[in-house]
């Protein structure tokens, strides 16, 4: 049996009691690391749940699938996933190696940011596409993720924004030059995810545009849901530039039409709330 495990987004304790009881009668229990990250390491995981823990980078997971599943096609596999086990698409790509193989499976599911993020008091009914911010290098700065938001915009629903994760990226000339050499993990923070909207709304601009979205537009940068040290701050995009929101993992929100109690709820978080207010007002039903 291959068991897909959602361990929630806090630390080891997260994890659900039919969870934790899959894992500890698994012979083999592989971490994923690659599409998010725990507050806590792999050694608190380890003592808390009383199983050595195989790492899986996205190479493993991509080019050595078969090996795993040969192994629970023999033994129970347990393939632990931060969040819930269908927060990647790369785990629905498991899951149907599997079948093909005709290896049974079970999914233990848990929270995500996707759900999560009804932390700051935006109603999740009210939430269009979600969409993924990536890093921009000097030669590449793609833009389609902003459509998508004006789009979510425009019909009144707010916009969750999963911040780009880089672990075990290789440099392009360590790739060429075919050296396992990798680079520093980074995580993209809300202030990097803000100032690439704004340089967007700027080339909009200068293209004749009239975006959708602007330096008052309100949006929501939340850091380390689901830990002791979780943090929300709202405010414009602007601020959103230069508000201090510590480690990472970070996400943005860039909302739609507010309902009055959506409104309320944000206050508890701003950042200046005279502004906010000033602002806020006018996405209002």
């Amino acid at each position: 049996m291959l068991y897909l495990v959602g361990l929630g987004l806090g630390d080891a304790k997260d994890i659900t009691v039919k969870g934790l009881e899959a894992v500890r009668r698994c012979r083999r229990v592989y971490l994923e690391a690659y599409t998010s990250v725990l507050t806590v390491g792999k050694e608190a995981l380890e003592e808390f749940y009383g199983k050595e823990l195989i790492l899986a980078d996205r190479e493993m997971v991509e080019q050595e699938a078969d090996s795993l599943l040969k192994e629970a096609d023999v033994c129970d596999v347990a393939f632990l996933v931060v969040g819930d086990p269908f927060g990647a698409t790369t785990h629905s790509d498991l899951v149907l190696r599997a079948v093909k193989l005709g290896i049974p499976y079970k999914v233990i599911h848990n929270a995500s940011i996707m759900n999560a993020v009804g932390c700051c008091g935006l109603q999740l009914y009210n939430f269009g596409e979600t969409v993924s911010i990536v890093f921009w290098t000097d030669t590449w700065k793609p833009e389609s993720f902003f459509d998508k938001i004006e789009k979510n915009r425009q019909n009144g629903m707010h916009t969750l924004c999963l911040l780009d994760i880089k672990v075990k990226e290789q440099s392009l000339e360590n790739l060429m030059k075919g050296r396992k050499i990798y680079e520093p993990p980074r995580y993209m923070s809300v202030n990097q995810a803000a100032e690439q909207l704004l340089a967007i709304i700027q080339n909009r601009r200068f293209q004749g545009e009239n975006p959708e979205i602007t330096e008052n537009t309100i949006c929501v940068g939340l850091a380390r849901v689901g830990a002791l040290d979780e943090k929300i701050a709202s405010g414009t995009l602007q601020q959103m530039s230069t508000v201090e929101l510590g480690a990472p993992l970070h996400s943005l929100i860039v909302t739609g039409t507010m309902h009055p109690l959506e409104l309320e709820m944000l206050k508890l978080f701003s950042v200046d709330s005279s502004n906010f207010e000033n602002n806020a007002c006018q996405r209002t039903t």
